[in-house]
């Protein structure tokens, strides 16, 4: 027995230090220090920090400020953070590198005193090497200098970096991102961090996937280093393990002799059987080790997470799995803030917020302007959404230096992002960029992620063959060659406070101050005027979705997801054009797109929403709004019909009249065949009697680590429980045991924000409470006048952490969410349109351009010479045909209402005044067999915007994408 014991432990002592010294990664977030203001000395170890401010990271130095001020008065100055730590004297002969996942804006890092380098683009992430200037078995400093001005300057050449702009890129600033630190064998693979390192790590892929045999070619490829004074003959293995950590592959690549000093790429490829793959809302991830081995033994491993999905993108469509998808989203800014904490929030909380987007029925997230941070990546992930991801600019393109640092980020974020299989988009720009530099794009994705199967172009992008995608921001586009669609439509503002004007606080729709001079109603609405609003707009993309003709519309994201602390048009000093608040508590908007979106093209699931609440004064009478995808709505009220609402936009069915009586509102749903799809009810709720507190945590719990948080929800209810919509009352709130109020936002003086007495806003609000370094109990207690109070207790939990290192990962214990299953192998539409294809066109003048008005190309147009008699043009289609739709788009398609009079061959089919749109109109006309159609000009045409309000940041040019300024553009003419 004796002996079997020796030799069991001799076998334990000659496995396991080379698999737990083949690559430490530690979270080094934990116990910083910080001081605002710039410090003579303050990068010497000696230097005393005594008094500096204890931190853990994330964390921006003027997070008070977020939503407290608005985006262009948030602080800008020069801050400096300090760690000590210690590595032990056994690391000694290996190598360290930390990782600092963004900075805000330009920093200078210091390791004992010696400066290691600068990292200055306030986006991406950035790597050092610290293995020359580490004391082992000693204590370290590593210092770093922040300055986050907004008009800060690329040192070596003065140029201002074009994506510090304060009306969307929100200044938190200092280091609001993660830290990471690894410690590897001298043999071992990169790190994807390009910024300082120069290095591209490791990249997953699949290819030759068949999406029906559950089959693809897994490959794997990794960036080594040998840094030993002699050559290494190093072999590669990867193993595949499925979400329950099971090993389902393992194969290896050739073994590769690697000279002292040398970098090279290994190989290693496998058909693999039985997979799932990611889809829209099912983030199933695999984790995918690669590992270095030399003389049998492990010398490092790197773990991967990501997924594998199969996508194409041509004839106007895009194909995940097989499968079409229309793009259904957000517009989301890149900050994702929260009230007075920013940018930084656990992992998580982005996994709440961003799975808010799918559960709203949402594909796509558009990150704005600039890369969106790790945490929110790997968040979109797990959650199952799309994302669209930019590199860096304000708008318009850009030449020199200040496009260099466009093509640099996105080298930078490619590489750093490229395992990640939610990202289907890499956007070049946020207004088109030219031919030449889309050209530019291509190739660096070409180069650093060839076999992503993502899709590279830039907003706008209408008329350049090379761009993948394209769209315009607020208007509707068509395509039969690479996919459209919009990248931030429907700019409408309201807040969560104001149900309509018949409820307290009694917000008149639309008041508030002038916008840029001009009235702002369109910023200021009711929650039922805005989404009504943001089902009016869907409406215009639906109409043009995949299934109705050649040319489609692949969608758009409706900007913003939640409100957010940046660029504002209406009453308060944040923007409000969230379907959700700041802290993510839904308004009707949200429902109302859920009910919108819930299908891959065509509708699938049956829902229905009443917008608003059933609690009024005895007198009121109103219009009674219900959001359905069924084909008609019947109303109930206590049981008696109202009978079936008016149905507008395919999806708002209106009931006018509604007589309130207390009790239950139900609205039924039916569809063509009268069967019963959906109902949705709302009840009368009594006075409010007492609060009610809900906790949400991760799924681990709170951790005692200074930045995990707690999202608690306070209500308003009456005796049964019921939330009461009219509540605004005041709420104190106690805390009590070791974490620390971050508080919510609402209407009043400073937004409430950190304030420890806030209102419930519509009979609900919510509160942040972040765990301190202190594991224990934590008790919280909220009372308001007249109602019973509510109290909350929970408990984090203590994060080993030792000489400034901690093993605990915040987000390891996170999964990935099935909520929508795996892709369906159904169609995802019907085909509801056949379209008939033009031949050839004749016109009254300007023959030569004919062929613009119906080729793929929006931005060319035909136009007459402004005279009555050469108004007209024929199209001769291609064949006899039954038409009874006409689909066009008029130059100037916004401002201008033409009078028209059209024919099939010598019969008047349609005549009137055309609508104003953001795009596409639709004529209905009585069927008839034609194979020539002739539109003409019947008199002058009237112009007045329509929709003058919905401006961007840098109007007019936004206003002005159809032309209608064009030369001679204000005469009477046809275009």
């Amino acid at each position: 027995m004796k002996n079997h014991l020796i030799l069991s432990l001799l076998i334990l002592l000659f496995l396991c230090p080379f698999q737990s010294q083949a690559r430490d990664k530690y979270n080094f977030n934990l116990d910083w220090l910080l001081q605002v203001g710039d410090f003579q000395g303050a990068e010497h170890p000696s230097y005393k920090d005594k008094n500096w401010k204890p931190v853990n990271l994330p964390y921006a130095f003027n997070e008070d400020e977020a939503f407290k001020l608005s985006i262009d008065q948030l602080s800008d100055t020069i801050v400096w953070y300090r760690k000590h730590f210690r590595l032990p004297k056994t690391d000694k002969g290996r190598k360290v590198f930390v990782e600092f996942e963004g900075v805000r804006q330009g920093a200078d890092f210091y390791l004992n005193g010696k400066h290691i380098g600068i990292h200055e683009n306030g986006v991406m992430a950035v790597g050092f090497d610290l293995t020359p200037y580490l004391n082992f078995g000693q204590e370290n400093v590593l210092a770093v200098r922040v300055d986050n001005n907004w008009d800060y300057r690329e040192r070596a050449t003065q140029a201002k970096y074009q994506w510090s702009n304060r009306n969307f890129n929100a200044n938190y600033g200092g280091i609001p991102k993660n830290v990471w630190l690894y410690v590897t064998d001298k043999i071992y693979q990169t790190l994807p961090l390009y910024s300082n390192l120069k290095t591209t790590g490791v990249y997953i892929y699949a290819d030759d996937i068949r999406v029906k045999q559950r089959q693809a070619v897994i490959h794997a490829e990794s960036e080594i280093r040998n840094e030993y004074t002699k050559a290494r003959e190093v072999g590669y293995r990867v193993e595949v393990y499925d979400r329950d950590n099971k090993l389902v592959s393992t194969f290896e690549g050739d073994k590769t002799t690697v000279a002292p000093g040398e970098t090279k790429e290994v190989k290693a490829e496998a058909t693999v059987e039985g997979l799932h793959f990611w889809s829209w809302g099912y983030g199933y991830l695999y984790t995918v080790k690669t590992s270095l081995w030399v003389d049998g033994k492990c010398m490092d491993e790197v773990s991967t997470r990501t997924g594998f999905r199969k996508t194409r993108f041509a004839d106007g469509k895009i194909w995940l799995n097989e499968r079409v998808i229309q793009m259904k989203g957000f517009a989301q800014r890149t900050s994702n803030e929260w009230p007075a904490v920013g940018i930084s929030v656990p992992a998580w909380l982005s996994d709440y917020s961003n799975g808010l987007m799918v559960e709203g029925c949402a594909n796509l997230v558009r990150w704005m302007h600039v890369t969106p941070w790790k945490q929110d990546v790997e968040s979109c992930d797990r959650v199952g959404l799309i994302q669209a991801m930019p590199a860096g600019d304000a708008e318009k393109d850009r030449e020199g230096r200040q496009w260099e640092q466009r093509t640099e980020l996105m080298r930078d974020a490619i590489i750093y992002n490229r395992n990640n299989p939610s990202i289907l988009f890499y956007e070049s720009g946020n207004e088109s960029v030219s031919r030449e530099h889309m050209l530019e794009m291509i190739a660096i994705r070409d180069q650093y992620d060839p076999h992503g199967g993502r899709a590279i172009g830039s907003r706008e992008m209408l008329d350049i063959l090379e761009a993948e995608y394209g769209g315009e921001m607020l208007y509707i586009n068509k395509s039969a060659r690479h996919p459209m669609w919009a990248m931030e439509y429907c700019r409408d503002e309201g807040l969560r406070k104001y149900w309509d004007e018949y409820s307290y606080p009694f917000h008149k729709e639309g008041a508030g101050p002038l916008y840029r001079n001009a009235p702002a109603s369109d910023y200021n609405h009711n929650q039922d005027m805005l989404a009504i609003e943001n089902i009016r707009r869907w409406y215009d993309y639906w109409r043009e979705r995949p299934g109705t003709g050649r040319r489609v519309s692949s969608g758009g994201t409706k900007i913003i997801f939640s409100d957010t602390n940046t660029h504002f048009r209406g009453e308060e000093n944040y923007r409000r054009s969230g379907v959700t608040d700041p802290m993510r508590i839904p308004k009707d908007a949200f429902f109302a797109h859920q009910v919108m979106w819930d299908g891959w093209v065509d509708t699938e699931q049956p829902r229905t929403h009443i917008i608003g609440h059933w609690n009024y004064d005895a007198s009121v009478e109103k219009s009674v709004y219900v959001v359905s995808n069924a084909d008609k709505v019947e109303l109930l009220l206590n049981g008696k019909s109202l009978g079936f609402g008016r149905q507008e936009y395919r999806f708002l069915y209106t009931f006018d009249k509604v007589k309130f009586e207390e009790g239950t509102l139900e609205a039924v749903s039916y569809d063509v065949a009268g069967r019963e799809c959906s109902r949705a009810k709302l009840e009368t709720a009594g006075k409010p009697a007492s609060l009610r507190l809900t906790l949400m945590q991760g799924p681990a719990g709170l951790k005692a680590d200074g930045v995990d948080m707690v999202l608690v929800e306070v209500e308003a209810v009456d005796s049964r429980g019921r939330r009461c919509p009219l509540a605004n009352d005041p709420v104190q709130f106690a805390l009590d045991g070791p974490a620390e109020w971050r508080g919510g936002i609402a209407q009043g003086p400073d937004n409430y924000i950190l304030s420890q007495t806030l209102p419930v806003e519509c009979g609900v609000n919510r509160v942040l409470i972040r765990s301190s370094r202190i594991p224990g109990d934590i008790r919280l207690t909220a009372s308001a006048q007249g109602m019973k109070p509510a109290e909350l207790t929970f408990t984090s939990t203590a994060v080993d952490v030792q000489n400034g290192l901690s093993t605990y990962i915040p987000g390891n214990e996170l999964e990935g969410s099935l909520l929508r299953g795996e892709t369906p192998a159904t169609p995802s539409y019907q085909e509801r349109v056949v379209d008939v294809p033009i031949a050839s066109a004749e016109t009254g003048v300007n023959q030569e351009s004919a062929g613009n008005s119906y080729d793929d190309n929006e931005l060319s147009e035909w136009r007459n010479d402004g005279k009555l008699s050469t108004a007209w043009i024929t199209y001769h289609l291609g064949r006899y045909a039954v038409v009874d739709e006409i689909c066009i788009k008029l130059t100037g398609w916004r401002m201008r209402s033409y009078p028209l009079d059209i024919y099939a061959g010598d019969t008047l089919i349609w005549r009137g005044d055309t609508d104003k749109s953001l795009g596409y109109i639709h004529l209905n006309v009585k069927p008839v067999r034609a194979k020539e159609i002739t539109i003409r000009l019947k008199g002058a045409n009237s112009e007045n915007d329509a929709f003058g309000q919905i401006v961007e940041v840098a109007a007019p040019v936004a206003n002005e994408l159809d032309m209608f300024k064009a030369k001679d553009g204000d005469k009477p003419r046809m275009n």
